[in-house]
């Protein structure tokens, strides 16, 4: 699983000498470089300025992330990790706490912080990484190739233990906020065929073919991944804002099948929907999506043998509709289920966000609700609390510093709270 693979650009007969592959000592500052914005080469694959970068191979495999689990007995033994058995194929193993990278200034003192937080991470019992391609302006996916490379090629990890998800649907930056986004988007993918600005809902969200394909590519590329475990479509509910359900129904069928593609050409493993209200509010709300209607699109697309196979919504203390709304069925009857209800009997697997409600959880918590929950801190039994919602493989939880990766994980240390226990704090 340590094979490389050049990007895109490198597979031509005649390479330039300029463009030829460097010793492995520079491996790391290659990963770090920003292509240059002035580059009048164009990745053939999205049309974005080129530059040199070695791609890991492989994606997280059953035996993979078995063998993670088994690094860590105290956690495996703890119920740490958890066997997703939803998917075609044989069930991965994924930490039930993840590390999220939304949060963060763009600046070279936050990336150092994210990179330093990301290798902790690995090295210490966490093995999902969730970001987006507009986090932080594409620094926290390489902050993510960074740290994955380093452990990879030190020999530390293999690239089939780590389950990497990505994001896209918002436009976005590079690096840092153009001084004239409009003239950015116009020349970085209007101009270049990438776009057209009829697809844009609410002037920020696109889920076109096309655009999400050089997405995709552009996340490759910044992960330094050649697969990407999960990809998500970014709060797809931003487009009912404009369009109509039919409307917004056909994109999304024509998004599947772009994806199945990307499947079949090993550059995704999986997909879902990351939302944010969709699968949280009443059926007569404007965003409001029923997940049956995604499973059946996919089915349309792909057959029972379909790869999407992931949602994530927020879950919290603070925001409990994905258990408590009844918003939700299979399609099959009139049986009104949760959102995760729906997503286990779907086939679904759900990994939750906003764990400590960017940091509003992490004071100022009940006594009565910290005493049954059991640990410590507040922050300790709000992840506690995520993590243990029947139904959930992952929670999410922002950690930019690795001072925030030994504090949360303190919380795997222990066995989540008994189904019945848990469902008692409702009472």
């Amino acid at each position: 699983m340590r094979n490389l693979l050049f990007c895109c650009c490198f597979v031509e007969k005649q390479i330039p000498r300029r463009f030829a592959p460097r010793n492995d000592k520079n491996a790391r500052a290659r990963l770090e470089a920003k292509p240059s914005q002035n580059s009048s080469r164009r990745c053939k694959v999205d049309s974005s300025p080129c530059y040199t970068s070695l791609m890991l191979t492989g994606y997280a495999t059953a035996d993979g992330t078995a063998q993670y689990r088994d690094r860590f007995p105290h956690l495996r033994d703890a119920g740490h990790f958890r066997h997703v058995e939803q998917l075609p194929e044989r069930g991965l193993w994924l930490s039930s706490i993840g590390l999220g990278t939304y949060l963060g200034d763009t600046d070279d003192a936050a990336d150092a912080e994210y990179a330093e937080a990301i290798h902790t991470a690995l090295a210490s019992g966490i093995n999902v990484l969730d970001t987006a391609i507009n986090y932080r302006h594409q620094r926290s996916e390489r902050n993510i190739g960074v740290a994955l490379a380093d452990q990879i090629r030190s020999g530390k990890l293999s690239r089939d233990e780590i389950f990497v998800c990505s994001k896209a649907g918002y436009l976005s930056f590079d690096g840092n906020m153009p001084a004239d986004p409009r003239r950015y988007f116009m020349q970085e993918y209007v101009e270049t065929g990438i776009l057209d600005p009829a697809e844009i809902a609410g002037g920020m969200h696109c889920v076109a073919p096309a655009y999400l394909e050089n997405q995709i590519a552009r996340s490759r590329r910044n992960l330094g991944i050649e697969t990407i475990d999960l990809f998500y479509i970014h709060n797809p509910e931003t487009q009912l804002a404009e369009v109509s359900r039919p409307v917004f129904r056909q994109r999304i069928k024509e998004a599947f099948a772009l994806l199945e593609g990307e499947v079949k050409h090993n550059r995704i493993r999986f997909y879902g929907l990351a939302t944010w209200g969709a699968f949280r509010v009443g059926e007569d709300s404007r965003e409001y999506i029923a997940l049956h209607e995604m499973v059946e699109t996919a089915r349309d697309v792909a057959g029972e043998h379909h790869h999407f196979r992931f949602i994530q919504l927020p879950f919290n203390l603070a925001m409990l509709e994905a258990h408590v709304l009844a918003n939700q069925s299979t399609g099959k009857d009139k049986e009104k289920l949760s959102a995760f209800s729906a997503a286990a009997r779907l086939g679904m697997t759900v990994i939750v966000s906003g764990t400590l409600a960017q940091g509003q959880l992490t004071h100022g918590l009940p006594q009565d609700l910290m005493r049954k929950l059991g640990l410590k801190t507040a922050a300790e039994n709000a992840i506690q609390f995520s993590r243990s919602a029947p139904g959930v493989t992952t929670a999410l939880v922002g950690m930019g510093h690795k001072e925030h990766v030994a504090a949360n994980l303190k919380t795997a240390l222990v066995p989540p709270v008994r189904e019945t226990e848990w469902k008692q704090l409702f009472k």
